[in-house]
């Protein structure tokens, strides 16, 4: 596995991970959860969204190189 193919699964592995852990936060949150579990949901979220824009522009930016 070539390093382009490395990080483009590690992106993605990262973007669902932080997406399931804000899922998990917002249903820790509903069932009587506090103040820092909607914080750490929205901070996931975010992330998650972050790591999508991050995603396209890495795809963006070596589009030219070869995956192996």
């Amino acid at each position: 596995m070539g390093l382009k193919a490395f990080h483009i699964f590690f992106i993605i592995v990262s973007i669902i991970l932080a997406f399931g852990f804000g899922v998990w936060e917002i249903n820790a949150y509903t069932h009587g959860g506090g103040t820092g579990d909607l914080v750490l949901a929205i901070l996931s979220l975010g992330a998650g969204v972050g790591l999508i824009f991050y995603l396209k522009a890495v795809l963006r930016k070596l589009k030219d190189i070869g995956f192996l």
